[in-house]
């Protein structure tokens, strides 16, 4: 599978190690916004997402970082990396999961 994707991998990997750029920008990230700042912009906050904005509040990783790891620039770095990597992980192996499962 790697050497299928080579060109795909190596784009994936720039891609990766880029994500810390987001470090350096002021404000939040698109459609991360919370109910406060969401209602803030539009004026109100849309049923479904008041329901169920609370539903999730145990992050593997929160704010993308390395627990004890954000004291530094490079620190958020890695750990921004690090969550990248495990979401890149995480989406492959599940695409690859139901591609076996479709498959057979």
């Amino acid at each position: 599978m790697m050497r299928e994707y080579k060109k795909l991998w190596m784009a994936l990997g720039i891609i990766i190690f880029l994500t810390p750029l987001g470090l350096l920008a002021t404000g939040t990230a698109y459609g991360e916004w919370s109910t406060d700042e969401l209602a803030e912009v539009l004026g109100f906050v849309p049923g479904g997402l008041a329901r169920f904005a609370d539903f999730w509040q145990g992050a593997l990783l929160p704010d993308y970082g390395i627990p004890g790891m954000t004291a530094t620039f490079m620190h958020s770095a890695v750990g921004y990396i690090v969550s990248a990597v495990i979401g890149v992980v995480l989406v492959v192996g599940i695409t690859m999961l139901f591609a076996k499962v479709v498959k057979d």
